[in-house]
C-alpha cells in the first residue's frame, strides 16, 4: 500500500464514523463537510458490496445490516423529503444519511441483491411494531421455504429469527417475485408487485442510479 493511500484510510473512517452521528448526518449537503461525510458513506458502501464476494450469505446479511444501521439517522419522509410518503432508494438514503423505516428496509434489500442474495429469498415485510402501535417495515430474508426466516431491522440492531420477535405482528411481504400474505407466507397473492406502485418507481429509480453509477465510474 502506498503511502498516499495508508494516509488516506484513517481519513475516510474518520469522516464515515462523522457520517454516522445524528447530528452530522443532518449537516446541509451542500456544505464541504457534509460533502465529504456524504462521499464517505457512498464510497464505503460502494466498497462493502464490491469486496462482498467471498462472504456467505449470512456474513453478507450481517455485514448490510450493521452497516445501514449505524450509516442512516432515522427521520420521517416530512421532514427528510418534505411529503407524507416517499420510498428512496439506496443511493439517496446513503446521500442523506437520513431514512424511515422503509428506507433502511430497501437499502438492505437491494444492497443485498448486488452482493449476490437471490432476491426470491429477501422479502420486504410490512408489520405492525406492537410497542410502538405503528405500522413498519423491515427485511426478511428465508433460508429456505422451509425455515423461518431471519429479521432485519432498525428498531432491532441484532438479527433475529421471525419467531423471536415477538414485538412485530406480520401484515404481508412483497418482492419482485409476488405479493405474500402473513398467513400463508409461502403461496403467492395473486396481485403482482408492479400493484405496488412506489415499488414499482422505486425499482426504476434504483436501476436509474445503477446506470449513473456505472457511466460516472467509465
Amino acid at each position: 500500500m502506498s503511502r498516499l493511500a495508508a494516509a488516506r484510510k484513517p481519513i475516510l473512517a474518520i469522516l464515515l464514523a462523522m457520517a454516522c452521528t445524528p447530528s452530522n448526518a443532518q449537516l446541509r449537503p451542500e456544505s464541504s463537510l457534509g460533502q465529504a461525510i456524504e462521499q464517505a458513506r457512498l464510497t464505503s458502501w460502494r466498497s462493502l458490496i464490491e469486496q462482498s464476494g467471498s462472504l456467505d450469505e449470512r456474513s453478507k446479511l450481517q455485514a448490510i445490516n450493521d452497516f445501514i444501521n449505524r450509516s442512516v439517522s432515522y427521520g420521517t419522509d416530512r421532514q427528510i423529503w418534505g411529503v407524507d410518503d416517499y420510498w428512496a432508494t439506496p443511493l439517496e438514503t446513503l446521500s442523506r444519511g437520513r431514512g424511515d423505516c422503509e428506507d433502511f428496509a430497501i437499502g438492505k434489500y437491494f444492497s443485498l441483491v448486488q452482493m449476490g442474495v437471490p432476491s426470491e429469498k429477501l422479502r420486504l415485510t410490512f408489520v405492525k411494531a406492537l410497542a410502538l402501535n405503528q405500522a413498519h417495515m423491515v427485511l426478511a430474508y428465508y433460508p429456505s421455504q422451509t425455515e423461518q426466516p431471519l429479521i432485519l431491522d432498525n428498531l432491532e440492531p441484532r438479527i433475529k429469527p421471525a419467531a423471536e420477535r415477538r414485538d412485530l405482528l406480520p401484515v404481508y411481504a412483497f418482492n419482485n417475485h409476488g405479493i405474500f400474505l402473513a398467513k400463508a407466507p409461502q403461496q403467492k397473492s395473486a396481485q403482482p408487485p408492479q400493484l405496488l406502485s412506489r415499488w414499482s418507481d422505486v425499482s426504476e429509480r434504483v436501476l436509474a442510479d445503477e446506470r449513473r453509477l456505472l457511466a460516472n465510474r467509465g
